[in-house]
């Protein structure tokens, strides 16, 4: 690789973490080509990327941004994985995918400022993502008016109620 290639492969992936909310490192040794199509695949259906990186390119790229801190995590094979929105989507598929193929490791992630280790990541999938989050606030938001009519209705519905038990009392 030349100089203009490296330079090339530092400013993408400088564009591209530059305003992620979170990336996760992992070392990716004794996986088989198949292994890592088969996380490919389940990372790019959730709209994650993942990529495979030279340390030094990394370090370069992430060299004087928020991310620099998260440089000791680049040693031996290394490979990055990515949301555009949600910090938690490659966090969920990769300790998943982890559970399955122990050759995978995670190294560490970076999210908003701080660097995680691996059990840090773990705790990262048990969040709930970022749809699970909107649904739960979809909830609480529709909730709240349902419960309102449901109020009003109630005095109404009580006194025609009450009315009807009268009624049934005057014919009894």
């Amino acid at each position: 690789m030349n100089r203009t290639e490296k330079s090339a492969v530092i400013e993408r992936l400088k564009t591209a973490l530059a305003d992620v909310p979170a990336v996760i490192v992992t070392d990716f040794k004794g996986l088989t080509v198949e292994s890592v199509t088969e996380l490919r695949s389940e990372l790019r259906k959730e709209g994650v990327k993942f990529e495979v990186v030279k340390n030094t390119l990394a370090r370069q790229a992430i060299k004087d941004s928020s991310k620099e801190n998260m440089g000791e995590l680049f040693k031996g094979n290394s490979a990055i994985a990515y949301h555009d929105d949600d910090p938690t989507a490659p966090a969920k598929l990769l300790v998943e995918f982890a559970k399955k193929n122990d050759k995978l490791a995670l190294k560490g992630a970076w999210l908003d400022g701080k660097i995680l280790d691996a059990s840090g990541v773990e705790q990262l999938s048990k969040l709930p993502g970022k749809d699970e989050l909107r649904g739960k606030l979809l909830s609480v938001i529709a909730g709240v008016p349902t419960k309102f009519v449901r109020t009003l209705i109630a005095g109404p519905t009580q006194f025609v109620r009450v009315l009807q038990a009268r009624a049934q009392q005057l014919e009894g």
